[in-house]
């Protein structure tokens, strides 16, 4: 007989409420991609994102899958409360798992641990013949040769933002607030271009984003990979990082690509700030005649950008508000900084006894400060964030930068209008 298995991609409601009002929202490609795996002889699929459906409670499911990252943590797990009241299973994997599996564990029924293309078909046929083990560990560093598409048939209601790619896995650098390192086996991994090629053929859409960590961590394989996609007349955007930029070649080749968007890691406007988290390839001195270069080269910029370091004061905003109207930055995903566990910085804050609070709701990095700023309060933190969204987000700034980088114009009026209306809706 079939089991049927539920498979949720999480949304607590105050994050929901932060980006319902955004256009550029694709989907998490964890649970479409996951849904690959599965055996559809064995099991039938329901698949549901938070962002925009309900979790069916009154449906019977053998089994229930979450991905967990922190900030949704306490929600995930009144999620598999309600959910194992009913008899229903419950397994958790991703980020917040592989961090903290035991906490993890005492929520659900089974955990799984690190990336998940080997432990994650071994747990299913072990579920569906009865004898799951309580937790599984990735041991082995999975090739990404010959991965499933992901199974974008089952995403609802998602007609413009489903086509969400990855081409590699990792990336080369060690940001002290960014947990990669510690979720991921090691060594930068890339797939192989033609099967990613072949994916990226299959969405339907004309616009789709690479989901990668950094899609420039390999530049060799970057230009094979950009060089074969031209001929899919597509339009895309990438994270990246600013360093990279430099390189006109790679610029040109992503242009004729189809690359209309860059989300580049800019941070801080501050070197101090920078070499305190070890993001020291970021240098403040050239990101003028870097941004100048993407912008000539009809690219746009999505920069993002920390509040929070040690070495910011309450001059941070309005300063950082004009250095980013002054060199055009065409959008901003702005964030307080936050100390996620496992990384560097949590361990230090902690042992400073600056961590605020445990509760994981907190550690969003978009609705509350988990930590003890060292220059101000963390109430003067949080207004001074969300000042700058608000004013970066302005008719003012939007004219004023967009005049600036003439890149996409009408891509970057509608981005930016997303952006206005999703902190109006705060």
């Amino acid at each position: 007989m079939k089991k049927k298995i539920l498979l949720i991609t999480p949304e607590n409601e105050e994050i929901n409420r932060f980006r319902k009002k955004q256009f550029n929202n694709f989907i998490q490609i964890t649970m479409p991609y996951l849904a690959a795996f599965i055996d559809e002889s064995k099991y039938d699929i329901t698949l549901i994102d938070e962002y925009n459906q309900k979790i069916p409670y009154k449906k019977q499911f053998d089994l229930a899958a979450i991905t967990i990252n922190t900030s949704n943590a306490e929600h995930c797990y009144k999620i598999a409360e309600r959910l194992r009241a009913k008899n229903t299973r419950v397994v958790m994997g991703g980020p917040h798992a592989t961090l903290l599996p035991d906490e993890v564990g005492k929520n659900c029924d089974y955990v799984l641990t690190g990336e998940g293309e080997l432990i994650w078909p071994e747990f299913l046929e072990d579920f569906y013949n009865g004898k799951a083990r309580t937790r599984y560990t990735c041991e082995t560093v999975p090739d990404l040769k010959n991965l499933p598409v992901p199974r974008r048939d089952l995403i609802k209601k998602r007609p413009f933002s489903k086509g969400a790619v990855f081409s590699s896995r990792g990336c080369p650098y060690s940001c002290s607030y960014c947990n990669l390192k510690q979720i991921y086996c090691k060594p930068f991994r890339k797939r192989p271009v033609q099967e990613v090629i072949a994916e990226i053929g299959t969405i339907k859409n004309k616009y789709f984003v690479f989901w990668d960590d950094n899609f420039w961590g390999d530049t060799d394989y970057a230009r094979e990979l950009m060089k074969e996609l031209k001929a899919l007349n597509k339009k895309w955007a990438a994270q990246v990082t600013l360093d990279r930029c430099n390189d006109d070649e790679l610029l040109k080749l992503a242009r004729s690509a189809g690359c209309i968007y860059l989300f580049v890691g800019i941070e801080s406007f501050s070197q101090e700030s920078l070499g305190s988290v070890n993001k020291g390839i970021n240098v403040v001195q050239r990101y003028k005649a870097i941004i100048d270069k993407i912008h000539d080269n009809g690219i746009c910029v999505q920069a993002g950008i920390i509040f929070g370091f040690d070495d910011d004061k309450k001059n941070v905003f309005e300063d950082t508000l004009e250095i980013c109207n002054n060199l055009g930055i065409d959008g901003a995903t702005v964030s307080i900084l936050t100390p996620l566990p496992g990384t560097p910085i949590y361990d230090r804050l902690k042992e400073e006894n600056r961590l605020l609070t445990g509760n994981w709701s907190n550690y969003n990095g978009k609705t509350e400060v988990a930590f003890l700023p060292k220059n101000m309060s963390k109430e003067e933190l949080f207004e001074g964030y969300m000042w700058f969204r608000r004013e970066f987000y302005s008719i003012k700034s939007i004219y004023t930068r967009i005049k600036k980088s003439r890149v996409n114009i009408l891509h970057n009026i509608i981005i930016n209008l997303g952006y206005k209306l999703a902190v109006c809706n705060i």
